[in-house]
């Protein structure tokens, strides 16, 4: 399974590590993921998302229904 979170979308991104005599390499910046599981009330079911700390902010702040509802629509979840 791919490094994206599940409810903002967000992926690793590449970018370059810069020495102190200028040179570049290239490095990636991989997402802050975690596998959580959450419980949905109005279908009373468990689903496991893998979701960034910024997701985890986002479905404290809408609900866990509201916030699947939203990926679920942008295609995030299956």
């Amino acid at each position: 399974m791919s490094k994206i979170c599940q409810i903002t979308g967000k992926k690793r991104l590449v970018g370059n590590n810069v020495s102190h005599a200028n040179n570049k390499s290239k490095r990636t910046f991989e997402v802050n993921l975690f596998k959580k599981r959450f419980y949905l009330p109005e279908t009373e079911e468990w689903i496991t998302l893998r979701v960034s700390a910024h997701g985890l902010k986002t479905i404290n702040k809408l609900g866990i229904e509201e916030a699947v509802r939203r990926s679920r629509k942008e295609g995030l979840i299956k």
